[in-house]
């Protein structure tokens, strides 16, 4: 990383808002505020117990499309897709994180993350808050969502073609819209929440970010409720890893907030 990088890496959340944050994300600020980790999952670290721990950048700025304002969403949020071969968790849409290092708080973690995965540079970010700390049973892993404005959106990469596929830039105007909205089908058995994105509208973001997204954006009264959207089934591409596990040892009902190994390192 250079060194003016890592200079500008900060360790925590401010204590005072950014003065120019938009008015669109003070509920953002606010509701993180507020939130419990309940409110997101049934699932939170148990007291005392010994998990391995990282942390996500959930990195909104004004956006293209729409300048936002304080009744509701606007602007973007930005995700990655994972590369469509591989071996874990392969198309999944996340957040850009990983894997808290040792010395490190999660502010710093997904701030450093964030550009080893797709070039952010983090003097171009405010951090402005953090949500409850979430845990994955399945892998054991107790996430940290890091909320951060970019306030000047620079350029991004996908640094390694072998583990993104793509970067998306996602208007939450368009995220909410019904259109957009569905149900995703695993074949373990299990359906969860899910959205429509990407310049066809063709790419599937659920699972664990999409729990959070879902989760969050329904917390701040943003996400209107829809009867009965559509079932989508997964691709082929997304379902190689769960094929793989079942002609192993039968498979396991994957949680529907299961976390990327993005984050799991």
């Amino acid at each position: 990383m250079p060194p003016e990088v890592a200079a500008a890496l900060v360790d925590d959340v401010p204590t005072a808002l950014p003065a120019d944050l938009p008015a669109w994300l003070l509920p953002v600020a606010d509701g993180a505020r507020r939130i419990r980790g309940s409110d997101l999952t049934a699932f939170l670290p148990p007291e005392d117990a010994e998990v391995r721990r990282g942390a996500v950048l959930m990195l909104f700025s004004d956006g293209e499309q729409s300048e936002g304002s304080a009744d509701g969403p606007g602007g973007d949020v930005l995700l990655t897709e994972r590369a469509h071969d591989m071996r874990s968790h392969p198309g999944q849409v996340s957040f850009p994180g990983g894997s808290i290092d040792p010395g490190e708080t999660p502010v710093r973690a997904a701030l450093r993350e964030a550009w080893e995965e797709i070039g952010v540079d983090p003097a171009e970010v405010a951090v402005f808050a953090t949500l409850p700390e979430l845990w994955l049973p399945p892998s054991n892993f107790a996430v940290t969502p890091v909320l951060a404005w970019w306030r000047r959106p620079g350029e991004v990469r996908v640094a390694s073609p072998e583990e993104v596929h793509a970067i998306h830039r996602v208007a939450l105007g368009e995220l909410v819209e019904p259109e957009y909205r569905i149900a995703v089908r695993h074949p373990a058995g299990f359906t969860g929440p899910g959205f429509l994105i990407g310049p066809d509208k063709d790419v599937i973001l659920w699972g664990f970010t999409g729990g959070i997204l879902t989760r969050f954006l329904a917390f701040l009264g943003w996400l209107p409720p829809v009867d009965d959207p559509p079932v989508h089934d997964l691709p082929d591409y997304m379902l190689a890893e769960y094929e793989r596990r079942v002609r192993r040892d039968g498979g396991r009902a994957q949680d529907a907030m299961d976390i990327d190994e993005e984050v799991t390192g």
